[in-house]
C-alpha cells in the first residue's frame, strides 16, 4: 500500500485444461505459494518475454529496412563502436 491506498486489482476468470491446472497446483505446492501467485508470476514473466521479442523483432526489421540507406549507421561511428566493444588489450606486467 502506498499512502494508505490499496493497489487496484482486476479479476480474470481463466478456465485451464486439467493437465495445466495440475502443473500449476504442483508448482504452487513446491514453492509453498498460492496458485494465484504462481499464475500471476508466470503470466507476468511470459508477457515481459513476449514484449522483449516484439521489440527485438521490430528493431531487426528496422535495421534490415534501413541498411544501406541514409538512416544506416555512419561507417566511422560503426567502426568506433566496434573498437569500444572489443576486449581490452592485455598489458605486460612490470616487475
Amino acid at each position: 500500500m502506498v499512502h494508505g491506498m490499496a493497489k487496484a486489482r482486476r479479476n480474470f476468470h481463466l478456465p485451464l485444461p486439467e493437465l495445466l491446472y495440475q502443473r500449476l497446483q504442483d508448482a504452487a505446492a513446491r514453492t509453498n505459494q498460492p496458485a494465484t501467485t504462481v499464475a500471476r508470476y508466470a503470466l507476468d514473466h511470459w508477457l515481459r518475454e513476449h514484449r522483449r521479442g516484439v521489440v527485438r523483432d521490430a528493431i531487426a526489421a528496422y535495421a534490415a529496412e534501413a541498411g544501406g540507406t541514409r538512416d544506416d549507421l555512419d561507417p566511422a561511428l560503426e567502426a568506433a563502436s566496434l573498437d569500444a566493444w572489443s576486449p581490452p588489450k592485455r598489458r605486460k606486467r612490470t616487475r
